[in-house]
């Protein structure tokens, strides 16, 4: 039991619950509070996750370093084969890959939860759900989706990929890194648990009033946010330390790849942003233990106050979902293209200018809430004006794609069913972007078509793409070809079948978050439902795809793909530390069909 692992991490999890419990109640007892139960979980969760981290090994070294007992704390890369990826290591490709995992997991939990709100949505009063475990699994829905959608992308393949390729050797800080991950296993789990302890009615947005009158539950979800949000801070930090400290010589700002600007976008964003939602959390928590007035109107609070902190942060998270994956597709596109990006300069300055006006633009959510009228305009005004750079970002896809020598192989597929989807997503936000449209939007299944295609259209499609297209660099196998594009038909039918008829209802009237179905949608919502699970059906082809590879497919090349970037010019799975011999950079990251053209010097190949 000396040895950090899952079962010493469950253990002091389980030790500093208990001790956190017995102190949080003390403190209420104390207090003279009316209700023990929040402050006995609010010390269960801290104490716990202090419990599991150390567990773990996250926390040893610092302590021991802080405490002279070593000199400096050592990188830790873990156990050979499949165990690794259960334990504790520093190797951003491991941590890479649990990113992954975990977040694929919880994309197919929060999946099976829509599942069951769309048989119920399809079978107007049947009694499959009560009102209440309807908002409950709906609120889950939203907010592990959410999660899912920021993690998936930047902590997965950000955290396998940066480093390669900007030729480091790992992360700038990669115990920082690890610690980042291993934080989010818990508040998955928390907000999963929340059906236990009440449920939450708020939805993923969670408004007070009510989110601050709401059972045990919606506590719950207050630690998940303020966990992930901290676990993101973290990230973000590293990811911009590695692109600013550790790019192999040569690698000046203008040869770096497009997808490791998109990090660094990311990595802005969400470095400014997200400690305005933990602060604003911490908030909406002591007005519920404290009995604080920062948002409760009963006690002089300003719940428009918390509409705007919130989504100060929540709008631009949509561009910390969206951008790593423009910067995914744009990456792949010229590989299977056999072109260089298009307006390569001009997409590094849009996803600049996205940093800029994704701070800008988040009021255009509270057009009904009672903001200043005077405020409308000027927020209508900088919404439409982000469609700009978004707009560059589409047009050097199909600027990319024009005359290419198009290779339609599964990645290519996905990055293609990227530019069709998210044209969709963009489209449609111009009808919320504007005053009177949103008025009459406003909370309908409008909203959720729009937001469904304008993030899964950005980020799953992108993640998709990513996994078919990096496998072979991950595991060193190649996947099955014909399942893979048969897996993507099935995926973008359905998709399109189960997520375009909810605009059509939506304009209906049907309101969204509410379990109740207008008699004149029935027949688009059966449609909807039957599309959602086959869609269902085609991520368990994924999964049955990329298993069986892993496990027993062919052994692939180091570059099937005959890319250039300095991800594919080392062996397939890479090395613990990358980089064997040190790379030099001489030119872009995407010399195809350019005479002479390329990205590194010919001796860093292995």
């Amino acid at each position: 039991m000396k040895r950090p692992g899952l079962l010493r991490a469950i253990l002091g999890g389980l030790a500093g619950g208990t001790a956190g419990g017995a102190l949080g109640s003390l403190g209420a007892t104390l207090g003279a509070a009316e209700d023990t139960d929040p402050f006995l979980w609010a010390g269960v969760y801290l104490f716990g996750l202090v419990g599991w981290l150390w567990g773990v090994g996250a926390l040893g070294p610092w302590f021991a370093w802080a405490a002279g007992r070593i000199d400096r704390i050592a990188p830790e890369h873990g156990a050979p084969g499949v165990r690794r990826y259960f334990e504790f290591t520093t190797d951003h490709k491991v941590i890479g890959v649990q990113y992954l995992v975990t977040s694929f997991v919880f994309f197919v939990v929060a999946g099976l939860l829509a599942l069951v709100m769309r048989v119920h949505l399809a079978l107007p009063g049947s009694s499959i759900l009560d009102l209440h475990t309807y908002t409950t699994f709906m609120s889950i829905h939203g907010t592990v989706m959410v999660a899912v959608a920021l993690i998936s992308l930047s902590g997965g393949m950000g955290n396998y990929l940066l480093p390669l390729m900007i030729g480091a050797r790992d992360m700038a800080f990669p115990r920082l890194n690890a610690l980042s991950y291993w934080m989010l296993p818990p508040a998955a789990l928390l907000i999963l648990s929340s059906p236990f302890a009440g449920g939450l009615d708020s939805g993923w947005t969670a408004y007070p009033p009510l989110s601050e009158r709401l059972p045990l539950g919606q506590q719950f979800y207050i630690f998940t946010l303020i966990t992930v949000g901290a676990s993101s801070i973290l990230g973000a930090v590293n990811f911009l330390a590695t692109f600013l400290g550790l790019r192999a010589p040569g690698m000046s700002w203008s040869r770096v790849p497009i997808f490791v600007w998109s990090i660094v976008a990311m990595s802005i964003i969400a470095l400014i942003t997200t400690s305005v939602l933990a602060a604003t959390l911490i908030m909406l928590l002591f007005d519920r233990l404290f009995g604080a007035a920062f948002f409760d109107p009963a006690r002089g609070g300003d719940p428009i106050l918390y509409q705007h902190l919130f989504w100060f942060y929540s709008h631009p998270a949509v561009y910390i979902m969206a951008v790593p994956g423009f910067g995914a597709i744009l990456e792949i596109l010229p590989v299977h293209a056999r072109k260089p990006l298009f307006a390569y300069r001009l997409v590094v300055g849009s996803f600049l200018a996205i940093v800029v006006l994704s701070l800008v633009v988040w009021a255009h959510h509270m057009f009904v809430s009672g903001m200043p009228e005077a405020l409308a305009g000027p927020f209508m005004v900088l919404t439409e004006l982000i469609s700009v750079p978004t707009g560059v970002v589409f047009l050097s896809a199909l600027g990319t794609i024009f005359l290419g020598r198009l290779r339609l192989v599964t990645p290519m597929l996905y990055a293609l069913g990227f530019v069709s989807t998210f044209v969709v997503g963009g489209l449609t936000g111009i009808f919320l972007a504007d005053v009177p449209t949103d008025i009459a939007l406003t909370q309908t299944y409008f909203v959720v078509a729009h937001f469904h295609y304008t993030i899964m259209g950005a980020t799953i499609f992108a993640l998709f793409a990513s996994i078919y297209h990096w496998f072979p660099k991950i595991t060193g196998r190649a996947f099955d070809e014909r399942l893979g594009r048969i897996q993507f038909g099935l995926f973008y039918l359905a998709f399109n079948a189960a997520f375009l008829p909810l605009f059509w209802v939506g304009l209906h009237g049907m309101r969204r978050r509410v379990a109740e179905v207008p008699p004149e949608t029935i027949g688009a919502n059966v449609v909807s439902s039957v599309a959602a699970f086959l869609l269902a059906l085609s991520v368990l082809l994924f999964v049955m795809n990329i298993v069986r590879a892993w496990a027993r497919g062919p052994r692939a090349a180091a570059n099937p793909w005959d890319a250039h970037t300095l991800e594919w010019r080392v062996a397939s799975p890479p090395p613990p530390e990358n980089f064997r011999v040190p790379v030099t950079v001489v030119g872009g990251p995407y010399p195809y069909g350019l005479p002479g053209g390329q990205h590194v010097m010919p001796e860093a190949l292995e």
